[in-house]
């Protein structure tokens, strides 16, 4: 019989961190939907949950009245994000001055994308804030935020290398930003060789691994295509032929989500950003792999 090999993720005291990522809703019933997968996720305490901005600043309000919801009725730290796209720096100057009126003290600042979405070439706003390290340093001038900003593991497509996309990072630790998130990957051996080039660089803040665990394999493809995130054939491999088979999908889906988080725990990660497509299920069940459970009031509360 083969000894065990010792794995940290089965530490049940292994301090891991969370935190969430939602959308803002379009419909009554999408916000019903998004309200009930906060309302799950939440009792698991993550260290913060961010609230997405549409491509040219689409949901610029929405997203506003999700984050200023969940200062008034949660006691979530939520992050909002904002974008240089399709506004002037007043114009943005003044989304963040509400932001900051409305409590909110994390801002997740991005280039973003076109109004005409991802594949459409870039083009700053006159009189605006031209990357998004300009914005973090706007963001820093305005007011005590802490602010996240994006990583590439794989490069951002429109970057020419992943030394200028390196480039790109480095500038926006100069202008102020705390921490990373990581676009989304399926191969962990790329997110630690990214790593090792950024320490290379002397690039200090911390890299938060951004998973999203694959709720529909078709639709997580065509996502990874247009944000340059690479797809392995044994990644498809997995889902082939479970199209029309909706339970084994799910089931297939957690193996693969758990199978990822759970090396990366092995590897020395302990932080996490999860991607939730607004859906509650899966993120949970991972995050009870990795050992996170319900704080007791919240439990009680939900039992009751």
């Amino acid at each position: 019989m083969y000894p065990t090999a010792f794995r940290p993720s089965r530490e049940s005291r292994r301090p891991i961190r969370v935190s969430f990522e939602f959308f803002p809703p379009k419909t009554p019933e999408m916000e019903a939907t998004l309200w009930s997968s906060i309302e799950r996720l939440a009792p698991l305490g993550p260290s913060f949950v961010s609230v997405t901005y549409g491509a040219g600043g689409s949901t610029r309000e929405r997203t506003h009245n999700t984050v200023s919801r969940l200062v008034r009725e949660t006691e979530l730290k939520p992050a909002a994000h904002l974008t240089c796209v399709a506004a002037t720096k007043g114009e943005v100057d003044e989304v963040v001055r509400a932001y900051h009126e409305a409590g909110v003290r994390h801002i997740v600042a991005l280039r973003g994308d076109p109004a005409d979405g991802v594949g459409t070439a870039y083009t700053a706003h006159p009189g605006g804030y031209e990357r998004s390290c300009d914005l973090v340093a706007g963001i820093k001038r305005i007011g005590d935020f802490e602010v996240s900003v994006s990583a590439y593991p794989e490069r951002h497509p429109e970057a020419g290398s992943l030394d200028q996309d390196l480039d790109a990072l480095k500038a926006k630790v100069d202008c102020g930003a705390d921490r990373a998130i990581s676009q989304f990957f399926f191969d962990n051996d790329l997110f630690f060789r990214y790593l090792d080039r950024v320490q290379s660089r002397g690039i200090d803040i911390p890299i938060i691994p951004g998973i999203l665990p694959v709720q529909n394999f078709k639709q997580a493809a065509n996502f990874a295509r247009r944000t340059g995130a690479s797809v392995p054939d044994w990644l498809a491999a997995r889902f082939e032929g479970l199209e029309d088979d909706v339970a084994t999908r799910k089931l297939v889906a957690a193996a693969v989500a758990a199978e990822q988080v759970l090396d990366l725990v092995d590897r020395g990660v302990t932080d996490f950003h999860f991607y939730t497509m607004n859906r509650a299920d899966l993120v949970y069940a991972i995050c009870h792999l990795l050992g996170l459970r319900a704080a007791p009031a919240a439990a009680e509360k939900a039992a009751a």
